[in-house]
């Protein structure tokens, strides 16, 4: 049978600037679960609107309102959590929906990989100034392998690295620019009439 309860909830020493009370908390539950309304977090600093609590104290769902987490909604798993969704929607619609009108979102997999797969993948940055950057980072091999990849820069494309370069075509292979200059690491000994000394010191600064 579920149990009502109207507590004092605050559970931080008397005196406290930041502990949280309230008399009108209720909670119901029993050895499977419980769902509360006005609960003070144990550490008596947040107040959940709403909290949903599974047998394992891992596995709930709190709407907090004050304190440190103001608005905020948190969901924690000891297990999977899986949503499905779209089986009544066309191709074209949206299935799910994430926006975050101001803050970053991050996915995060601690332990694991990200994986995405779709039909399609679309990666946009629509930011003006510093922004609208897509960035690649990778502690070891980032690897593209497709039946054709094109890039396209509006004003540069550079391939750089303090090590070996590779270019390898097994058929044909052009070079197409109103202006090819070329210079090996002989140009730092001897100057030359077409300045390729400058662009050996520029380019062979790589760290």
């Amino acid at each position: 049978m579920s149990t009502r309860s109207n507590t004092n909830n605050s559970r931080a020493q008397k005196g406290s600037e930041t502990s949280k009370c309230n008399y009108t908390a209720i909670q119901y539950g029993n050895d499977h679960g419980s769902i509360s309304f006005g609960k003070v977090h144990k550490k008596g600093d947040v107040t959940s609107s709403v909290m949903l609590q599974g047998k394992d104290g891992r596995h709930r769902f709190y709407m907090d309102h004050d304190g440190q987490r103001p608005g905020y909604t948190t969901l924690t798993s000891p297990g999977t959590v899986a949503i499905k969704c779209g089986m009544d929607l066309d191709t074209e619609q949206d299935g799910i929906f994430f926006n975050a009108e101001n803050g970053d979102i991050d996915i995060i997999a601690s332990n694991g990989k990200i994986r995405m797969v779709a039909d399609d993948i679309e990666l946009v940055a629509v930011g003006s100034a510093d922004q609208g950057n897509i960035k690649l980072n990778a502690s070891e091999n980032i690897i593209m392998d497709a039946k054709k990849i094109n890039g396209t820069a509006k004003n540069l494309l550079r391939l750089a690295t303090p090590n070996t370069l590779e270019l390898v075509a097994n058929g044909q292979m052009k070079f197409i620019a109103a202006v090819t200059r070329s210079c090996t690491d002989a140009s730092s000994v001897k100057k030359d009439k077409y300045g390729n000394d400058y662009h050996h010191k520029k380019n062979f600064t790589l760290a």
